[in-house]
């Protein structure tokens, strides 16, 4: 009896084996919209980050990806773009999407003051060379996503209109609930304990589905500051939202 029931155990194993082999597992590459952090030597003096770039190279690290992916990098204002490959695997803080030198930030001509990229994971062909993995492109006239608003000018007699950008504003996600009493609870408390009051707002997004999250800001050194208090008392990977 005990030797049957190992041979149909085998068996099982065998097939379930053979189950596993034959299924195709499909790769996802990596892509993703955030901040970046721009490398400054005092960030390793104070542990934010863990080891250093070379300012005057085009260098890029990752938290999770690692070293020798290719990434490409695109500053979603001007559509200028990058590829490189990530040179070290560094830690970061998990509210900036990518580690890069200030020689990458500057090509990408990124606003400091809000370093939005888009990033996307390059699959490696075998026509790659490895001299030639810095490329750049610039994509002729193409229309920006951002919000504009036309404004008319009047100067005596010539009129012109003149384009003008809307600032961008980012929020904190802190959570989604199904009831607007839960959200408030929460609100209150993190009020009452951890940030300055008014900071917090909640939106109802549909029935039964609310939205607790920060402020609109349009500095990153604001935003930055309260995703680490956040941080601090035990909320980690919050997402960011562009208003």
């Amino acid at each position: 009896m005990i030797r049957f029931k190992i041979n149909i155990f085998i068996i099982f194993l065998l097939s379930a084996c053979t189950t596993i082999k034959d299924k195709k597992i499909t790769y996802e590459p990596y892509s993703s919209t955030g901040f970046a952090l721009i490398y400054d030597y005092k960030d390793l003096e104070s542990k934010i980050i863990s080891s250093k770039l070379d300012n005057t190279k085009y260098e890029i690290a990752h938290n999770k990806i690692k070293k020798g992916t290719i990434l490409r990098i695109t500053n979603p204002d001007n559509k200028k773009t990058i590829e490189l490959k990530i040179s070290k695997k560094i830690n970061y803080p998990s509210f900036f999407n990518i580690l890069m030198t200030q020689k990458v930030a500057d090509k990408l001509q990124l606003n400091t003051n809000l370093p939005l990229v888009e990033i996307n994971e390059r699959v490696k062909n075998k026509s790659f060379i490895a001299e030639k993995a810095v490329t750049f492109s610039e994509e002729q006239k193409v229309s920006d996503k951002a919000p504009i608003t036309k404004v008319k000018i009047d100067n005596i007699s010539l009129k012109k209109n003149v384009e003008i950008k809307k600032v961008k504003k980012f929020s904190i996600l802190i959570g989604i609930f199904y009831s607007e009493k839960s959200a408030n609870i929460l609100k209150n408390n993190l009020e009452k304990n951890y940030v300055n009051k008014g900071i917090l707002k909640v939106k109802k997004l549909e029935k039964n589905k609310f939205q607790l999250f920060t402020e609109p800001n349009s500095s990153i050194n604001a935003l930055k500051k309260l995703y680490f208090e956040l941080n601090k008392y035990g909320f980690e990977d919050l997402d960011i939202l562009q208003l």
